[in-house]
């Protein structure tokens, strides 16, 4: 097994980059969040990888820390959810996003996640819940979460992806109690501002 990879960027792709290694290059897919904070072709860099192991296929995912391996690695453990899946959602949200709407049984906000419907996202908290809830998530966190599911699909259904809704409402202020308009408002604001 290939549990981690140190070498040089050689290319990025849409999906993944090629690192070589040892003059061995490796095409290791990445989350679009991983791809982005990746150095510039030529540069070492270092990814915490998993090698899926199909019939007709090997591929190699890799992730900037451990915490994100595991959650992958945790997520390919859901019936019927593939590497590809995993990988979505670690592009679209962080793992402390994922794991929160876990916890607190965000539909919603899983099923913003592009691949992921309803069901999936059901079955996902259903599988997950105690694993990944017990630990990660503080009380305040769930909270927030389920008070602004609707905020969340609102900035989703204007054509915001989920990871950005996600940082707008995170901007959101907390010392006052707002209501559903209010917080739609301060979350465009914060586009706007960007």
């Amino acid at each position: 097994m290939i549990a981690s990879l140190q070498g040089k960027v050689e290319s990025l792709g849409s999906d993944g980059a090629i690192i070589n290694v040892g003059g061995v290059g490796y095409y290791v897919y990445m989350p679009t969040t991983a791809l982005s904070s990746l150095a510039t072709p030529g540069h070492d860099v270092r990814v915490f990888t998993h090698l899926h192991v199909r019939e007709d296929n090997l591929s190699l995912y890799g992730f900037p820390t451990a915490e994100e391996l595991w959650l992958f690695e945790t997520l390919l453990g859901v019936t019927g959810l593939g590497p590809k899946l995993a990988l979505a959602m670690l592009s679209a949200l962080n793992p402390e996003q994922i794991t929160t709407a876990i916890a607190t049984g965000s539909i919603d906000m899983l099923d913003m996640i592009p691949g992921i419907g309803k069901k999936v996202a059901s079955r996902i908290i259903l599988e997950l819940k105690e694993k990944i809830g017990a630990g990660w998530v503080a009380a305040p966190a769930s909270e927030v979460a389920r008070e602004n599911t609707d905020v969340l699909a609102a900035l989703t259904s204007l054509g915001y992806s989920p990871a950005e809704t996600v940082k707008a409402v995170a901007s959101l202020p907390a010392d006052r109690p707002l209501d559903l308009e209010e917080k739609i408002k301060l979350a465009l604001q914060y586009f706007g501002s960007r």
